[in-house]
């Protein structure tokens, strides 16, 4: 009976973070965003992140992540404070939940929803957290 609730909770945290997410408007290209080349080296330039719009974003991340001491029920471990981390960490490890690196079923369903932008604003607003 647990993993269907998980799956539950997962898909509806997912639908909700849809349903709060504005539409995002195209960023005009630049030579940063343009393709690169086969075989370079060169990656895309980091994003600049809004905080503010990050704090809409990051509504749902306060229900585990701004609590002090919160302990999950299933599994049971530590969810981790992110607050004030460098924005750097919280960028990777969201794009590591997003791409699957990361295993965490609740993050991943999370981490799908956003765009890099969304990364970035997220990253913004919850670096600046105490």
């Amino acid at each position: 009976m647990i993993r269907p609730l998980l799956l539950v909770s997962c898909l509806t945290l997912a639908g909700a973070a849809l349903a709060q997410t504005p539409a995002a408007t195209p960023a005009p290209a630049t030579s940063a965003t343009a393709p690169v080349a086969a075989g370079s080296t060169a990656t895309p330039a980091a994003l600049t992140g809004d905080a503010e719009r990050g704090r809409q974003l990051a509504y749902t991340c306060q229900g585990c992540h701004g609590v002090t001491g919160y302990k999950n029920a299933y599994p049971n471990y530590h969810v981790p404070r992110i607050g004030g981390q460098s924005p750097q960490y919280l960028t990777n490890a969201l794009t590591e939940y997003k791409e699957g690196k990361r295993k965490h079923p609740t993050m991943q369903a999370q981490a799908q929803t956003f765009s890099a932008q969304d990364i970035a604003d997220i990253a913004a607003f919850v670096s600046g957290l105490k």
